[in-house]
């Protein structure tokens, strides 16, 4: 028997690279019906409470002009286990044979896992680009008080994502802000954890993140002052597609690293509620350049951090802890959300170097610090506000 009959098999790697169909443009909610009814007649719509209207008033007409029996529900506050478990008994009551989230992140990964556990394909409709989150093949599961606890990889992206512009113009400013924070982590963070790599796929991932830096930095503040405009729809389509994009092709191993870590870390503080997923992600991209800049005196991610400090000022992202409501943070528990970015299954880890929890309240700190080549906050610095 020859040699290469009897070596080992590589392990196989499955990626989840795009949504099945991806339907975009304005106004397009009657079209979407009509895809939605090929793929089940009894839909169960998933909103939160902000979209349930929406979904009742705009969606549900669409969906019984073509003979569907649609149901909607309110996914509660977080997507949590009470709270699956609850849609999941109302989706059989209902026989529901397609699920449709409508809505944010939260609302869209409730959707997502709900299908999945319940084996029906799935429809998500963002009615902001605040995330990727209608793109991807993951879920973030929560506690009922929105403290983060792990993510779900799902084996498949949605069935249909439906882009519709018109919708995503009503959404607040602030989400989109959000979306293009949210978004930039991709190059932060796919450059670090692997921007080594020399596996084809991978290195496509990054070089696409990096154009998608690019083209935020350089498009964001335009988008922003003319919402519904040709560059507004660039920047949409760059936060909520590209994004997702990056992710399909990178796979697992084109990683998060300490930006979404520290986002997880925020979430178990109560004063860090009413901040939005991209705007503590956004925060985390500062404390990991920072880290880089402590611990390894990175003077690039030092320039790097102040490129971002400029742009986070134009157009609004938040710099500091003060910026996220927690001006007023003990050290407890500051203290307590670097633990936990620092836990033993955090994506902190993808790092190229070892952290720990006291180098990173000393990075959570300073984000907005000059710096000084060799220079290191000491441990006073930890004993301060932001």
């Amino acid at each position: 028997m020859s040699d290469s009959l009897t070596q080992t098999a590589s392990p196989s790697i499955t990626l989840n690279v795009a949504p099945a169909q991806t339907l975009r443009g304005e106004n397009i909610l009657p079209e979407a019906a009509q895809r939605i009814a090929q793929l089940g007649q009894r839909p169960f719509l998933v909103a939160g409470d902000r979209t349930l209207d929406l979904a009742t008033q705009q969606i549900q007409p669409h969906l019984t002009q073509n003979q569907l029996t649609p149901s909607t529900h309110s996914y509660g506050r977080d997507c949590d286990e009470a709270d699956l478990d609850r849609l999941k008994s109302a989706l059989h009551q209902h026989q529901a044979d397609v699920v449709i989230g409508i809505g944010g992140g939260k609302a869209l990964d409730t959707a997502k896992l709900l299908a999945y556990r319940c084996q029906v394909p799935v429809v998500t409709i963002p009615t902001s680009a605040a995330t990727c989150a209608a793109w991807t093949a993951l879920s973030n599961v929560y506690t009922p008080d929105g403290a983060f606890r792990y993510d779900v990889p799902l084996p498949v992206c949605p069935n249909l994502l439906v882009l519709d512009y018109a919708l995503i113009r009503t959404a607040p400013r602030r989400t989109l802000v959000a979306g293009i924070g949210d978004a930039l982590a991709k190059w932060y963070e796919a450059s670090v954890s692997s921007g080594s790599s020399d596996q084809t796929l991978i290195v496509a991932a990054v070089q696409q993140a990096r154009v998608l830096r690019d083209l935020l930095l350089q498009k964001s503040a335009a988008a922003l002052a003319e919402p519904g405009s040709p560059v507004w729809r660039e920047v949409v389509d760059a936060s909520v597609l590209l994004a997702g994009v990056i992710g399909g092709l990178g796979g697992a191993q084109c990683r998060t690293v300490a930006a979404h870590a520290v986002h997880n870390a925020l979430t178990h503080l109560s004063d860090c509620h009413h901040t939005i997923h991209g705007e503590k992600v956004a925060y985390g991209i500062l404390v990991q350049l920072r880290l880089e800049e402590i611990v390894q005196h990175n003077q690039l991610a030092a320039t790097a951090r102040q490129q971002l400090l400029t742009f986070y000022r134009e157009i609004g992202l938040p710099q500091t802890l003060a910026d996220l409501g927690l001006g007023e943070i003990s050290l407890g528990q500051l203290q307590q959300a670097a633990e936990f970015a620092c836990g033993p299954n955090s994506d902190i880890h993808h790092l190229p170097f070892p952290v720990e929890p006291a180098q990173v309240m000393a990075a959570m700190v300073s984000t907005t610090v000059g710096y000084s080549l060799g220079v290191t906050p000491d441990a006073s610095v930890v004993s301060h506000n932001s």
